[in-house]
């Protein structure tokens, strides 16, 4: 059962590390059952929001309600493809490892346990690459690992960290169908990108400059006015009414998968 209509609710939140401030002080809220695009320029405080949400990291000031952080039901995938070569783990065991923080570290997993775990591989189709060993898999395989490692996990809020960054376009239309799957379940799917056509086809957009600049529906958030407080006006053009980003993260790649909207 699905907890309320919030995932996320801050008040005069303020997140950094020590005295450093990465996230100034800022309220808003990230709705439940739906898609949200955490986007920002690079250092904007988009990864430690995440974070803060997970549970890693501890607001300075101010208040970050999180649904089912009591529960632990928060799932994070973290946006990495690099492996350490000593490192022997096959494909199974790291999806597996999703299953430790619902029934713990030292619990034997049980027949519901595997039973998750094999879902979790067959709805990102790598159920044929179990016994390979992740450091012999392709950048895209390995993020399909981690999204699995992340269904496997009981969840209400499933964190994705620029899931759709550097991989093929096969590897990225399957983890789009699964975001769309998840909210359409009731999770709710937050995940950072840099790429503004991900942002507008999401549900809500959190804007982020070291600050929140603007929370909510995609054609709230995503005008010139809060994209040049964002991203500042030398970084922001009008070609022909349409909004262009003059960053490399945001220009258009030929082959880039282009994303559904959603319903």
């Amino acid at each position: 059962m699905r907890l309320n209509s919030l995932a996320v609710d801050a008040r005069d939140m303020v997140l950094g590390y020590g005295s450093v401030v990465a996230v100034h002080r800022s309220s808003f809220s990230i709705p439940q059952g739906k898609i949200t695009a955490v986007i920002g320029p690079n250092g904007s405080g988009k990864s430690t929001l995440l974070s803060a949400i997970a549970g890693l990291v501890t607001p300075l000031e101010g208040h970050l309600d999180v649904a089912g952080a009591g529960s632990r039901r928060i799932a994070y995938v973290l946006q990495t493809t690099k492996v350490n070569e000593a490192l022997p783990i096959a494909v199974r065991e790291v999806v597996t490892m999703g299953r430790y923080a619902t029934a713990g570290w030292y619990r034997r997993l049980g027949e519901h346990d595997r039973r998750v775990v094999s879902e979790a591989m067959d709805r990102v189709g790598i159920t044929n690459l179990g016994g390979r060993q992740l450091h012999h898999l392709s950048g895209g395989q390995r993020q399909r690992a981690y999204v699995a490692q992340g269904l496997a996990q009981d969840h209400d809020i499933l964190l994705l960290d620029e899931p759709l960054s550097g991989i093929d376009m096969t590897t990225a239309r399957a983890i789009d169908d699964i975001i769309h799957e998840e909210a359409e379940g009731g999770t709710a799917v937050i995940m950072t990108t840099h790429d503004l056509s991900e942002a507008r086809v999401a549900d809500h957009v959190v804007l982020l400059a070291g600050r929140v600049v603007a929370s909510g529906p995609p054609a709230d958030v995503l005008t010139s006015e809060f994209l040049a407080a964002a991203y500042g006006p030398s970084l922001l053009h009008l070609d022909r009414g349409r909004i262009f980003i003059d960053d490399a993260a945001h220009q258009p790649v030929e082959g880039r998968h282009t994303h559904r909207p959603t319903t």
